[in-house]
């Protein structure tokens, strides 16, 4: 099992619109992502911080990303 990076918000953004994902809207810091299949997620980006691991997998799991993949879309 990889281990997941450590991301900002806007990082795992760049990563999923990699991933064929599109912001659809933000409300405040939160950004509301959709794939066209019908896959959503919520990423919080706040300045510098760091999204902490359980958020992370929170994340992949409305995604329906394993952590592999996912990091082949950060490079």
């Amino acid at each position: 099992m990889a281990k997941l990076a450590r991301l900002t918000g806007q990082q795992v953004i760049v990563a999923l619109r990699k991933a064929g994902f599109e912001v659809l809207r933000i409300k405040g810091s939160h950004h509301f992502l959709r794939h066209p299949d019908g896959r959503s997620t919520v990423v919080p980006v706040h300045r510098s911080e760091i999204i902490g691991p359980g958020l992370m997998l929170k994340i992949l799991r409305d995604c329906e990303l394993e952590r592999e993949e996912f990091m082949s879309f950060i490079k």
